[in-house]
């Protein structure tokens, strides 16, 4: 599979490009930015052979068969749609877009065109997760009673800029963090949550946008979630815990793009560590997008699952605004 890198971004240096290297046979063959200069530098630095400002250029190369999406986040539709009209499978990160209904059209042309569309929520395929997700479901702690997922980091200098100050674009700690802890408690729970309460503030680091948000949602299940992310807590560190009738699991530092943290499942017989596997995230996600491209299974996150999250994440912000419960409202999503 040759691919593009739509948006000249750091996660696809840090993280995207590595992960679609090591898949046999796969290769970048462009890399797509507004800025012409940060496009050939990018390109240079990062050994790829085509840089150009022209979505389409990169769209009508018929060696292209699925590019990665990592722009801002109010052109993701755009592109995503483009990438889709031109037959290419879509990677595009979180949220999907906007708003649900911009989020639903794309799933919506995916499927019409007969490509894959998949999120890149990438802590769907850490090792720690699985690992949680099927405790979960082999009834090891009984019937799940609460969710608590904390995930408030210290935002470092090079991620900052539009993040903390262009609304326009996506900013703020909702669309970039809560998105990701819905999917992780869709995820662990295979439930979606139905209602939300929630609080946000600027409490340090935010210019134009919340950079901290806690919320509580209401499950069909009967379980709660309670959820907390910020830009702006350099110690406070990240995980979950999932309490249930019959025991705990405690996940430290498991939301990470690396993976690392400890599981510990508490019952009445005891502690336990729980071991898991440690493959980097971003080449299993990449791996099983390309096993769907080729028939045979699912991407770990699908453009529905995008959606759903993205959901959840509008949601909180709207509970946060107006000071009230909020549905969950998913749109036409399957």
């Amino acid at each position: 599979m040759n691919w593009a890198l739509i948006g000249a971004s750091t996660i696809a240096e840090e993280h995207m490009i590595r992960a679609i290297r090591a898949q046999a046979g796969n290769r970048i063959r462009w890399v797509v930015s507004s800025d012409a200069a940060h496009a050939e530098s990018y390109a240079a630095r990062n050994g790829i052979d085509g840089a150009t400002t022209d979505l389409g250029r990169a769209l009508t190369d018929p060696q292209v068969g699925s590019v990665y999406i990592s722009s801002t986040n109010e052109k993701h539709r755009a592109q995503t749609l483009a990438a889709i009209a031109a037959g290419k499978h879509v990677i595009c990160e979180k949220p999907l877009a906007m708003t649900v209904a911009e989020a639903n059209e794309m799933v919506e042309a995916a499927r019409a065109a007969g490509v894959i569309l998949a999120t890149n929520h990438h802590l769907r395929c850490s090792g720690s997760h699985r690992a949680v997700r099927a405790l979960i479901r082999d009834g090891r702690i009984g019937r799940v009673l609460s969710l608590r997922i904390f995930h408030a980091v210290h935002l470092p200098e090079h991620l900052r800029g539009w993040r903390l100050d262009d609304p326009a674009s996506g900013g703020g700690v909702i669309p970039d963090i809560t998105v990701h802890d819905a999917d992780v408690a869709r995820f662990l729970l295979n439930d979606d949550p139905e209602n939300v309460v929630a609080q946000k503030c600027v409490s340090g680091m935010g210019q134009g946008v919340e950079d901290s948000a806690m919320s509580v949602w209401s499950m069909p299940s009967g379980a709660m979630v309670m959820s907390h992310e910020s830009f702006s807590h350099p110690f406070a560190g990240s995980g979950f815990e999932v309490h249930g009738s019959a025991g705990s699991i405690f996940a430290r530092g498991v939301m990470t793009q690396r993976p690392l943290g400890e599981i510990e499942l508490v019952t009445e017989a005891g502690r336990i560590a729980v071991p898991f596997d440690n493959s980097d995230l971003y080449t299993t996600g990449v791996a099983q997008f390309l096993a769907a491209t080729r028939g045979k299974g699912e991407p770990a996150a699908s453009g529905a699952d995008g959606v759903k999250s993205l959901a959840v994440a509008i949601a909180v912000r709207e509970a946060a605004e107006g000071g009230r419960r909020i549905r969950v409202n998913y749109g036409e999503t399957t």
